[in-house]
Order: structure tokens, then C-alpha cells, then sequence
């Protein structure tokens, strides 16, 4: 997180990072934009339990597998090399195995969080313009919403296109661009800092989600979300105000 400062200071939506982003109301904010994995879906047990095989079969000690659940939040093949340090041809050929194992699951990888619906269609029955920026591949992501009956909820969904280096700052400019919406109409939903780090670059507050378990503690808070939520049912509070 020692980086933290310097990532937000990039500026990638051309707006000034500004301390008051830290205190915003989520509630007043017309555009939704939520991350996918941790966030809108369960996804850490069938991340955790792929990589683990695939890791263990590419050679890596049992002890290093315990770093697998911080796969979930940068994006792949990118991951590979931060968390456990494979070189960049290693950590193409580790996510080609991974995709090829991952892809092959069905809609129980990645079930949607208890209550996750329900907070869509109260969203958009406030009013609410959804969306979802993730650095999931954009097929998988459009299938797995697909498979949960929640694609129609969102007006814009955008994850990756390709492998080549995109932030996820870049990915949230392009969900607000593609709405026509200003950042000061905007908050985004994310599980890691890496979706505080963007949305704040982007000039957008961010409320960070721990009920997926995938942020260690106190990490949203020290990377500058405005709120944090434990709970779908206290996400749902924290963004319609109630």
C-alpha cells in the first residue's frame, strides 16, 4: 500500500484527487459502478481452489499456495507475477492453464452474494444507472452475469479485452465515458484496494466490501474508500441511504 499515493496521484480521468472523496455520500451518487469478483460474486473459492491446482502442478510449494487468494483483485496474467513473482512467458503460460481449468466450471464458480439481486433491482428502481468494471476477460464476465440472471440489471459492462497492461482505472474511465457521465455523478463498489485506487484516480469515492473476504484488514480503509461495508444488506443502506 506504500504505493497508494503515487497510483492515485495518475490521474488517468484528468480529475484532481481531492480529500473530500473520502467523506462523500454514496447515496447521492445517480451511477453505480460495481466490481465483479468479491463484490458482485462469491468467486474466492473457485479462484482460490484453480490456482491452487495449477500452481501445484506447475511446481510451487504447498507453503507459497497460501498466497492464492490474493489473486483476486489484479488482473491476469499481471497477477501471477505480483503475487508469486513468475516472470512474464511463466505467468502467460500459468494463466493459459488457469483459464482453460477455470473456464471449463459452470455457475457454481461464481454465485452471485445472497441479497445481490434484490440491491440491484432496488437500485434501478431508484433510479440508479449500473454498471461493472472488472478486470475479469468480458466474456467470462458477461456469462457468469448471464448465469445469474443479473446482465440485464446493468446499462454498462466492461472487463477485459485483451492481456495487454490496462489499469482498472482506465477500464472505470471507459464506463463512465461510455455512459456520458461526469465523475461527480459517480461512486464505484469494489472488495480491494486496487478499485479504491482507481476510482479515486478517476476523481470517484469508492466504497470498499469486505463480506467476500478478500481484503486484509483495514486495507479499503487505508487506501482512502469512504465507507465500508460488511454485509450486501448494509451496502444496500450505505447506497440508498436508509
Amino acid at each position: 500500500m506504500g504505493e497508494k499515493s503515487g497510483r492515485e496521484g495518475s490521474g488517468i480521468c484528468g480529475t484532481e484527487v481531492s480529500p473530500g472523496l473520502r467523506h462523500a455520500d454514496p447515496s447521492s451518487r445517480k451511477v453505480v459502478v460495481f466490481d465483479f469478483d468479491g463484490t458482485i460474486a462469491d468467486t474466492l473459492p473457485s479462484i482460490v481452489a484453480v490456482a491452487r491446482h495449477v500452481l501445484s502442478a506447475w511446481g510451487l510449494p504447498q507453503e507459497r499456495l497460501a498466497d492464492c487468494p490474493k489473486l483476486v483483485g489484479p488482473p491476469f496474467p499481471q497477477a501471477f507475477s505480483m503475487v508469486f513473482g513468475l516472470s512474464e512467458a511463466d505467468a502467460r503460460e500459468v494463466t493459459r492453464r488457469y483459464r482453460e481449468e477455470y473456464g471449463a466450471l459452470g455457475p457454481e464458480a461464481w454465485p452471485a452474494f445472497p441479497g445481490m439481486g434484490a440491491l440491484l433491482g432496488e437500485l434501478r428502481a431508484s433510479g440508479r444507472l449500473l454498471a461493472v468494471a472488472s478486470s475479469k476477460r468480458s466474456a467470462l464476465l458477461h456469462r457468469a452475469l448471464s448465469d445469474e440472471g443479473l446482465l440485464g440489471c446493468f446499462d454498462v459492462v466492461r472487463g477485459k479485452q485483451s492481456d495487454a497492461q490496462q489499469s482498472k482505472a482506465a477500464t472505470l474511465a471507459a464506463v463512465l465515458d461510455e455512459l456520458g457521465v461526469a465523475a461527480d455523478d459517480a461512486v464505484m463498489v469494489g472488495d480491494r484496494h486496487f478499485d479504491v485506487d482507481a476510482a479515486l484516480a478517476c476523481g470517484v469515492p469508492c466504497v470498499g466490501v469486505t463480506y467476500g473476504g478478500t481484503a486484509p484488514f483495514g486495507e479499503l480503509e487505508e487506501a482512502g474508500a469512504c465507507t465500508v461495508a460488511g454485509s450486501v444488506e448494509e451496502l444496500g443502506r450505505v447506497l440508498l441511504g436508509r
